[in-house]
C-alpha cells in the first residue's frame, strides 16, 4: 500500500543537524533504507520538512519507516494512506457503492 510520509524537523534540531558534517550521509542512508517512490524537501511553517511517497504491505513494517526519522533527525512524523490516479480509478466502484448506500 502507498503512504505519504511527512517528516518535520524542529528548527533547533535541524540547525544542529545541518552543522553536523555527517548529516547528508545520515539522510542519504535513511532514504536508501526507506526507498521512497518520490521525495520532496521544503520549508513548511518555518521548519525543514520532507514528503516521501513510500510503499509497504505489512503494518508491522511501519517502525522501519518512521523510527529512523525519530531517532536520527528528531523529526515529527505523520503517515497517511494515499492513492495514485490508477488506485483512485479502481476505487470508483467502492465510492459509488458507498454513495448509494449512505
Amino acid at each position: 500500500m502507498r503512504f505519504l510520509l511527512k517528516a518535520t524537523i524542529p528548527v533547533e534540531a535541524g540547525n544542529d543537524l545541518v552543522r553536523d558534517p555527517k548529516f547528508g550521509e545520515r539522510l542519504q542512508g535513511i532514504l536508501a533504507q526507506v526507498k521512497p517512490e518520490a521525495a520532496y524537501f521544503l520549508a513548511e511553517h518555518g521548519q525543514r520538512t520532507m514528503y516521501l511517497v513510500v510503499n509497504f504491505d505489512d503494518p508491522a513494517e511501519l517502525p522501519a519507516y518512521v523510527e529512523p526519522f525519530w531517532l536520527s533527525l528528531e523529526a515529527e512524523v505523520e503517515v497517511l494512506p494515499v492513492m495514485n490516479q490508477e488506485d483512485f480509478a479502481r476505487a470508483a466502484t467502492h465510492i459509488q457503492a458507498a454513495a448509494q448506500r449512505y
